[in-house]
């Protein structure tokens, strides 16, 4: 069984930055890759960034340039250091994976708002 937990998000003003993570319970060497998705009020899930289990990242249009996707594989944890955060980027954060079947966690709240 996987699991995986999010935490960072919280209330920032624009153009402010925050660092969400996504802690797994086993290796992330495990997955082909693990994936940050949003989800803002009354809008479907986007997809925001991707790291493969070779380290390679991808982005998502709306935040190419802004947002960061990186690892730590001793702590089996995935970041996403987000900058020069907007109001459209207000949404519940969470990271998905997949393992046999997909994982996906509960979320963490990013808020930006002056």
């Amino acid at each position: 069984q996987v699991q995986l937990v999010e935490s960072g998000g919280g209330l920032v003003q624009p153009g402010g930055s925050l660092r969400l993570s996504c802690a797994a319970s086993v290796s992330i060497l495990n997955f082909k890759a693990v994936a940050w998705y949003r989800q803002a009020p009354g809008k479907e899930p986007e997809w925001v960034a991707r790291i493969t289990a070779g380290g390679s990242p991808d982005y998502g249009e709306s935040v190419k340039g802004r947002f960061t996707i990186s690892r730590n594989r001793a702590m089996n944890t995935v970041f996403l250091q987000m900058d020069s955060l907007k109001s459209e980027d207000t949404a519940v954060y969470y990271c998905q994976t997949a393992l046999g079947r997909i994982y996906r966690g509960e979320g963490t709240l990013v808020t930006v708002s002056s």
